[in-house]
């Protein structure tokens, strides 16, 4: 009994020791970008978005930033499946749902590519869920074929490329997800060079769902990792995500962007869009 109420005891103030840490390391270490105070905005960058995972946690909020953006006139929803944000958008008139089942194939899509300015990327799935040929099938081949499909329909910017990968991507003695992930960042920068696109990778740690879909726990979650700049909502990730695009001459092809690069440039997109 004894034993059990040290463990009691414990347990939380270990949690709370890691997460601190965290916290500390996050704050020493992240944020290697500094956004330009006075940017040249181009208002056409965002004019026409596309989203991918848009039925997920993270693609939800993507989606909920680009309907709600005053300078996108048209989102293309790519899905297997539709959802309640995705049918109300397709109600309103500014999303247009694309129900695709092999996201390897976009010949379907030509007409549709030629049209778009920005691509908000968040399809994806964890690595204890699949084996890791359907993780790099899904994580590599998929957004892969995507962008050698974009650049044969359309060469001129502005184009930018927005992919979710993830803390701890390609980091030094990593696992299969990282590297897959890591293999992906660079293969997608290297096609993104023939033409006039940018691909940017987002490194985020914890990405909370958007409010309407968000429990006690995901803000729980967000309180404890707030202090080191290691939390943000999907709908802010995908508020700065439309930030950098629309910073044309800002961020070269193939920027990665940690947690607090994130924060950074949602917090100036709420500026701008207010």
């Amino acid at each position: 009994m004894r034993v059990a109420k040290k463990l009691l005891l414990f347990f939380p103030l270990g949690v709370f020791l890691l997460v601190s840490a965290f916290d500390i390391w996050g704050f020493l270490t992240l944020g290697s970008i500094v956004p330009a105070t006075n940017p040249v905005r181009d208002e056409n960058a965002n004019r026409v978005v596309m989203v991918f995972g848009a039925t997920g946690s993270v693609g939800n909020g993507l989606l909920k930033a680009a309907i709600e953006d005053p300078e996108v006139e048209k989102v293309y929803v790519v899905t297997r499946r539709t959802s309640e944000r995705i049918e109300a958008g397709v109600a309103s008139g500014k999303v247009e749902m694309i129900l695709l089942k092999d996201f390897t194939d976009y010949s379907s899509l030509a007409g549709e590519l030629g049209e778009v300015n920005t691509v908000l990327w968040g399809l994806g799935t964890s690595s204890l869920q699949v084996d890791d040929a359907t993780y790099t099938w899904i994580h590599v081949d998929f957004p892969v074929a995507f962008v050698k499909a974009w650049l044969a329909a359309r060469q001129d910017g502005p184009m930018s490329f927005h992919y979710v990968t993830g803390m701890g991507t390609d980091a030094e003695g990593s696992a299969h997800w990282a590297r897959e992930k890591g293999r992906a960042e660079r293969e997608l920068a290297t096609l993104a060079a023939a033409g006039d696109l940018r691909t940017f990778s987002y490194r985020s740690a914890y990405i909370r769902p958007p409010s309407e879909s968000a429990n006690a726990l995901h803000y729980i979650g967000e309180a404890l990792l707030r202090p080191g700049s290691l939390v943000i909502t999907s709908t802010d990730l995908g508020g700065a995500m439309l930030e950098i695009s629309a910073r044309t001459g800002e961020l070269p092809n193939g920027t990665l962007i940690d947690a607090a690069d994130s924060i950074a440039y949602a917090r100036l997109y709420r500026e701008n869009t207010r």
